[in-house]
């Protein structure tokens, strides 16, 4: 039974989610504030952690810069409303792996947990005796073994959904996909849930990888998604 710890406020939400969960055979957890959401999260293992931004005492983005500070990678589900591509980016630049913007639908939240659960399990096997894989257009280089990626032999850092979005586009370089394409590869989602994720992880990693580059590498393509290729 995977293990849920919901760090959430409003009693009504709680009762929601927990009953829904529990149907689903989750174990759930819940804090109603950040501090004992932290210790809770320290002192136990769990699958998940769902986590509101609007939160007595410490926020939803305090816990998770704490926790991530503590080496703490359980995947973390951010629940705000303030559904603005600002404060989304904000939060999903504190460590969170993805958000969900209320009000919801369950059938949404359930979609998003079991895709971080199959993400999470997917990181955490042991990897086979491979060869390593190693792809590579104009100065960018990226090693699938090792999860390092390179432009113009300079080291660029990015976080887990960072890397599997841009992996994405490497294989599928040339090619243009569509916002769609890229919640099925990237984030296992398979159906749109209104959200423009992509949009802001693609603004990340253009920062990242073409912002200090006089050739930008990655390329929209109006009406249609995005495209990694050689200007």
């Amino acid at each position: 039974m995977k293990k849920i710890l919901l760090v959430e406020d409003e009693i009504s939400v709680v009762s929601f989610i927990r009953s829904g969960l529990s149907e689903e055979n989750y174990a759930v957890s819940v804090s109603l504030d950040g501090s004992t959401g932290i210790n809770m999260a320290l002192a136990n293992e769990f699958d998940l952690i769902i986590l509101d931004i609007m939160l007595p005492d410490k926020n939803g983005l305090e816990v998770c810069k704490e926790l991530r500070a503590n080496d703490i990678q359980t995947p973390i589900l951010f629940l705000t409303a303030l559904g603005t591509s600002e404060n989304i980016a904000l939060g999903l630049n504190t460590g969170a792996d993805d958000y969900l913007v209320k009000p919801f639908k369950f059938i949404e939240l359930s979609a998003r947990i079991k895709a971080l659960l199959r993400r999470s399990v997917i990181k955490n096997e042991i990897p086979g005796e491979s060869l390593q894989h190693i792809y590579s257009m104009a100065d960018l280089k990226i090693n699938d073994n090792a999860k390092t990626v390179e432009r113009g032999g300079i080291a660029i850092s990015l976080t887990a959904t960072e890397y599997r979005l841009l992996l994405t586009l490497m294989k599928n370089r040339g090619r243009v996909l569509s916002r769609m394409d890229l919640l099925e590869s990237a984030w296992d989602i398979n159906f749109d849930l209104g959200t423009n994720v992509v949009d802001v992880y693609i603004n990340y990693l253009r920062k990242k990888l073409d912002s200090e580059h006089k050739q930008k590498l990655i390329h929209t393509v109006i009406g249609m998604g995005y495209v990694l290729k050689e200007a």
